[in-house]
């Protein structure tokens, strides 16, 4: 039997942090504390902190279909970079997961790869239009969640009968809150520097007005409702105001509109455009407020990986999406922990814990009887995001360049080694 031991780290274990040792045999966490036996191999992680996996409910994979842009396998190759356990792939794939047997074919390939992919099915076929999935066969066929991230459900009546179906099975509803009559060919969100650009722009009503729409639809069925990439003000209060009133829903929010708005837009790099656009500041500044309030349940990258050709547009034709995996620990604990407006804590919940808890996943924990997934971060290591250190095929982000605190060391899933940093 394999047995490791990490020695002499700072745990995350139950919204705690302390010094202790961790025990690991056959795959599992069996001992938290200190004067714990003998191991086969010992890690020690003097000066690190050892979290539980991060999680990360948000991410594209493109695999199948769009391979050119990333591959399971790349996709699992950057994620352990980041310090990632388990992540919740989208359903924008080609063809989409909107049968029982596609949902069962992408499932197995997924439980091959580096880490745990929990795998969404859409809501509606080819994640479009009217058609509702098999929500009880998706479901028996390994789906965790139903989303049509990517795309806004146009009709209510279908919002609607989709909620009571995965109210009926169980099965968290993931939105993407976007009404398209309120895009007006928009490229940006619609405010100053998007004039001074001269692209046309998407008001935030876009998104909270479906959202509003949605919430109603949410309270009336009772469903696991769940906002992807929160990113307006208004968007926020909605939440706020429906959790006040008992409807289930929750939310995440993404690095980067926790950290940009459309005042850091540079004039032609389009890495700047996403959907939802990067907003206004009082945007921002409500996103973080949301956040640490407990309005906003965690946070999310959205990973989305393009070409360098798919980027290679003006912001009306270039693609939406960066890429977030590798960078977002770095930054948060960066732009949030070191400047005082977060704590450690939190930070590790919001990117662990609480994603996990939401949607019924086995992560976010590092304790006795818990599968050992977990990461070794060097909270003092200072450097710098660079093209050649992405395992990512997508290099498609405005944070390239930025100069970094705090990296990951190590990742382990079910007790195996999946990233080591090499030595500096």
């Amino acid at each position: 039997m394999t047995t490791t031991k990490i020695t002499n780290g700072t745990v995350f274990n139950n919204g705690r942090l302390l010094q202790a040792d961790l025990l690991i045999e056959d795959g599992k966490v069996t001992a938290l504390g200190h004067d714990l036996p003998a191991a086969s191999e010992t890690i020690d992680a003097a000066g690190k902190l050892v979290a539980p996996g991060l999680v990360d409910v948000h991410v594209h994979f493109r695999d199948p279909g769009q391979t050119q842009k990333e591959t399971l396998a790349t996709g699992a190759a950057a994620a352990v970079h980041g310090g990632y356990t388990t992540v919740g792939a989208m359903p924008n794939v080609i063809p989409a997961p909107d049968t029982p047997a596609r949902v069962a074919t992408q499932v197995a390939e997924n439980r091959k790869q580096l880490l745990k992919i929990a795998q969404y099915a859409t809501i509606t076929t080819g994640r479009s239009g009217d058609q509702l999935v098999d929500f009880a066969g998706v479901k028996a066929a390994g789906a965790f969640a139903v989303s049509n991230d990517g795309s806004g459900v146009q009709t209510a009546g279908t919002m609607y009968l989709a909620m009571q179906e995965a109210a009926k099975h169980d099965l968290p509803l993931a939105a993407h809150v976007e009404d398209d009559s309120l895009l007006f060919g928009g490229a940006l969100n619609a405010g100053k520097r998007a004039a001074e650009l001269g692209v046309p722009g998407i008001p935030g009503v876009a998104e909270s007005a479906q959202l509003a729409r949605d919430l109603v639809l949410a309270q009336a069925t009772g469903v696991h409702y769940h906002v992807c990439h929160v990113s307006t003000k208004e968007s926020v209060e909605l939440i706020r105001q429906a959790k006040a009133h008992g409807i289930k829903v929750t939310a995440e929010v993404s690095p980067h509109h926790l950290l940009l708005c459309d005042e850091d837009i540079e004039a032609g790099n389009t890495n700047y455009k996403m959907n939802p656009p990067l907003r206004g500041k009082a945007d921002q500044e409500a996103l973080l407020a949301g956040l640490l309030d407990g309005t906003i349940d965690f946070i999310a990258t959205d990973h989305a990986p393009h070409t360098a050709a798919d980027k290679g547009h003006d912001f009306v034709k270039a693609a939406n999406g960066i890429t977030g995996l590798e960078t977002a620990f770095p930054l948060l604990y960066t732009h949030l922990v070191l400047t005082g407006k977060a704590t450690l804590n939190q930070l590790l919940n919001w990117m662990s814990t609480a994603p996990a808890e939401a949607f019924k996943l086995p992560a976010g924990h590092l304790e006795p009887g818990q599968a050992a997934d977990l990461a070794i971060f060097d909270l003092d290591h200072k450097w710098q995001f660079k093209n050649e250190d992405y395992r990512s095929k997508g290099h498609n982000t405005p944070f390239t360049g930025w100069q970094v605190q705090g990296a990951t060391v190590l990742t382990m899933v079910d007790g195996k080694v999946v990233y080591r940093a090499k030595e500096d």
